[in-house]
């Protein structure tokens, strides 16, 4: 880029300072014209009173003058010429300056030689008794006068292309310096072209993409290797305890009475490897974006009263009451991971409680979203730990989550499972009270729904009585759901919206 610069500045100025010496040799040749031919005119005029007063005999006496002096009659002929024999000369009534001086009184003309080395100009006059008497002088062509300064001409063309090619190179790294030295991390700097500053604002853009991918691009690195340590940690440990139990099988060094213990542990670890490396398939199948998985309506009042069907036996085992409570509430997306996203929060739920708490599952419309709400009165969440329960193999009591057998991905499968939906996740949890995690999902996904694959959650006419674990039903109509509680009953439950509650509304509101 120097050298192009370079060159261009230099062939521009080497041209203008030709161009100049030819304008100025120009101008400068047809202002002395412009004056010679002013001095020619008062030497006729001169001549012409010499002649008025001495006739020939005053031409004759002139000797030889600087210039060329004819006498013309008026009908062309020589009379006499300073130059030549009058005798032998052309007639010269075509003259231009005869013509001119003839008709007007003084006529002016300039021709150039057949050689254009010489230019002539000529001035002549009309005297009282109609003879014309003309001057005229020799000068120098522009061409002859560029030629005849030549050596000079060089001298100077010669200094002038050292200084175009000095000024050239200076003015050329000049120009590229603040380009060489500009800092792409912060372009607009003191000393940056303005007319950089397009370009500089995408260099600026591009530089602020281009850290946002290479920090991603680090923190997908970091993740990778902490989830590729987390999975070799989380494997290890079932398989030392397998390899361990069937050493101990194999060798003979265990009771008879107690090899069903430890085929029930070789059991239960695998049972674990099997889950842990079905989330880790299911979580790269989400990073994969899920693009092979069918899009259908669901109702997400089915999965929960699947939920509460699969997981009342167990919370009462546990001690701890399951509610469900919710009416039709559609939504667009994948079966699979909608019932994933309920089976996580529920089993979170249940686990992460204590013996005298509950869980309640709640499905409801709500201001143009469809909620899906899990809440537990278990051992709740400390703020430092609320940002991350969510990232992969992230545990708050390791301890407590070994012995409850989880694989420590179930929330983050939600959390990706939601993305894809684009619903939103919101947590919300006080130690040593609980925890509540919402779901929001656009109503109907922004699409119709005609509401064909309901079923299980049925309209009742309003006006029936209000019962324990009752929900407030859509559109004016009592809604009718399965709700399995602590019991480990199958409950019939049913709510009027608008009207006022009891027991049962109170109870469907702590929920909330």
């Amino acid at each position: 880029m120097t050298k192009r610069i370079f060159r261009t500045v230099f062939l521009v100025a080497v041209s203008m300072f030709v161009a100049s010496v030819v304008l100025f040799m120009t101008v400068l040749y047809g202002y002395f014209s412009a004056v010679r031919q002013e001095e020619l005119k008062t030497q006729t005029d001169l001549a012409a009173q010499g002649v008025r007063e001495g006739g020939l005999r005053y031409l004759k006496g002139l000797g030889s003058p600087n210039c060329r002096i004819t006498w013309i009659s008026g009908d062309g002929t020589v009379l006499y010429d300073s130059r030549s024999d009058a005798g032998g000369m052309e007639n010269h009534l075509g003259r231009e300056e005869v013509k001119e001086a003839l008709k007007d009184g003084y006529g002016t003309a300039a021709r150039s030689s057949f050689t254009l080395a010489e230019r002539y100009l000529y001035s002549a006059k009309r005297m009282e008794d109609g003879t014309v008497l003309r001057l005229s002088a020799a000068q120098d062509s522009l061409p002859a006068l560029f030629f005849g300064m030549w050596g000079p001409f060089c001298v100077i063309f010669a200094l002038a292309v050292c200084l175009s090619f000095f000024l050239a190179s200076r003015l050329a790294k000049k120009i590229v310096e603040p380009l060489n030295e500009l800092d792409l991390d912060a372009p607009f700097t003191d000393g940056v072209y303005e007319e950089l500053s397009p370009l500089l604002i995408r260099i600026q853009a591009q530089q602020r993409e281009i850290g946002w991918q290479r920090e991603e691009l680090l923190q997908t690195s970091l993740l990778r290797r902490e989830f590729t340590a987390n999975v070799s940690h989380e494997l290890k440990t079932p398989l030392q305890t397998i390899s361990g139990s069937a050493e101990l099988l194999a060798e003979g060094m265990v009771k008879p009475e107690d090899v069903p213990a430890f085929s029930g542990r070789i059991y239960g670890e695998a049972k674990r490897m099997i889950r842990l490396v079905e989330d880790i398939l299911r979580l790269s199948h989400l990073d994969e974006g899920a693009k092979d998985m069918r899009w259908e309506w669901v109702d997400l009042c089915d999965l929960g009263k699947e939920a509460a069907e699969s997981f009342s036996p167990g919370a009462k085992e546990a001690g701890v009451a399951f509610l469900f409570l919710g009416g039709p509430a559609a939504v667009f997306g994948v079966r699979p991971l909608l019932q994933g996203i309920v089976y996580n929060l529920c089993d979170n739920a249940v686990k992460y409680n204590r013996p005298g708490g509950s869980v309640c599952l709640e499905v409801k419309e709500e201001a143009g979203e469809v909620l899906l709400m899990v809440t537990d009165t278990g051992i709740g969440i400390s703020e430092e730990h609320q940002e991350r329960i969510f990232e992969r193999f992230y545990r708050v009591d390791k301890s407590h989550s070994k012995e409850i057998g989880g694989t420590g991905l179930g929330l983050s499968i939600v959390k990706h499972a939601v993305k894809l939906h684009g619903a939103k996740l919101e947590l919300s949890s006080v130690p040593g009270k609980g925890t509540k995690i919402s779901v929001r999902f656009l109503k109907n996904g922004g699409r119709e729904w005609s509401g064909e694959g309901i079923f299980d959650c049925k309209d009742r006419e309003p006006g029936r009585g209000s019962r324990k674990g009752q929900d407030v039903g859509l559109g004016g109509h009592v809604q009718e759901c399965l709700v399995q509680a602590g019991d480990g009953e199958v409950h019939d439950v049913a709510g009027d919206k608008g009207r006022g509650g009891g027991e049962g509304q109170d109870e469907a509101d702590g929920c909330l």
